[in-house]
Formats: C-alpha cells, structure tokens, sequence
C-alpha cells in the first residue's frame, strides 16, 4: 500500500510539474556540457525527479563522489529518446505490478506502439541512458552506475561500485 501511495504521489507530482522549474543550475554544476545538454532534452518530470535524486544523495552523504552525484542526475535520461504521457508511465508502472510478465511480454523488442512504448521505454531507458553518455565521454564508472540503476544490485554484489549503486537506487527509489 505504501509504495501505491507513493507512486500515485510521484505521478501526481509529474502531472504538474509544469508549474515548478526545475534547478538548472545545481545540475549545471555537476555535469559537463554535452551532460547538461542531454539532462536539459529530459521532460521537466524526470529534471525535477533527478533533482530530487541527487538532493536525497547529498542529504544522505555529503561526500558522494563525483560519479554518484552525476548518475543521480542521468540515470533517467535515455526516457528523453520517446516522450510518455503520464498516462503512459502510470500504465506500465500498474501493469509491471500487477503482472511483471506481461510487463516483460510487452518490451521485449522495441517497435514502439502508443501501448508498447511505455514498457519499452521503462525497460531499455537505462542502456539508452548509457548510449547518451558514451556519446558524451561522461566517465565509466557514472555509465556503469546509470545502466544498472534498474537491475538487483545483489547481483553486482562484487562490483567496486555496488555501494554507490545501492545508494543511488535507495535515492531513486525514495523519490
């Protein structure tokens, strides 16, 4: 039930987003230019909601290194290569609950379709999150962070990362 009423806060959040702008210059701070150009093509929700991310890292750890800051920013970015609706997001977030194989049914390729698209993007956005910022030059350690901020980071227990990616999905996940 909590992570229901969470999720209908972040939508609702999301829904008006438009109203709050976001911090471009705490984020300008902390990426390079090519970085900063490719945060600045995400849709204002995921700007603030990555805002959100890194404000949640710095409060909990005031010396994250510099690539935790940066995934924290990026780690939705490869969403800026199809724009959902929010009625988009909120069904495949309802469907990935209720039954994760059709969820996975449904992004298996990527011919996107006005119903396929939001199980796509949900899906593959954290490789193409990675494909934006090897274009970049962004640092391998913050591509690493950024590709695996969906996976289960038990399975990268022995990674030298796997504290940093812990935290950037306890981040996530809270915002």
């Amino acid at each position: 039930m909590k992570a229901a009423i969470h999720r209908f806060a972040q939508g609702f959040s999301a829904l008006f987003a438009f109203a709050k702008p976001p911090d471009l210059n705490l984020a300008r701070r902390h990426l390079s230019a090519c970085e900063f150009k490719a945060f600045r093509l995400m849709a204002r929700s995921e700007q603030l909601h990555s805002l959100k991310v890194l404000r949640k890292i710095l409060a909990d750890y005031p010396t994250a290194p510099k690539a935790l800051i940066s995934a924290a920013l990026l780690h939705d970015v490869g969403k800026s290569r199809y724009r959902l609706s929010i009625w988009q997001k909120t069904l495949a977030v309802i469907i990935e609950a209720i039954t994760p194989a059709a969820s996975r049914r449904l992004s298996q390729d990527q011919t996107l379709s006005i119903w396929r698209a939001p199980f796509i993007v949900r899906r593959h956005h954290a490789y193409w999150s990675g494909e934006i910022l090897r274009r970049c030059g962004s640092d391998a350690d913050v591509i690493w962070l950024v590709e695996q901020h969906q996976d289960n980071a038990e399975a990268h227990r022995d990674y030298q990362h796997f504290k940093l990616l812990t935290r950037l999905q306890r981040a996530d996940g809270a915002c």
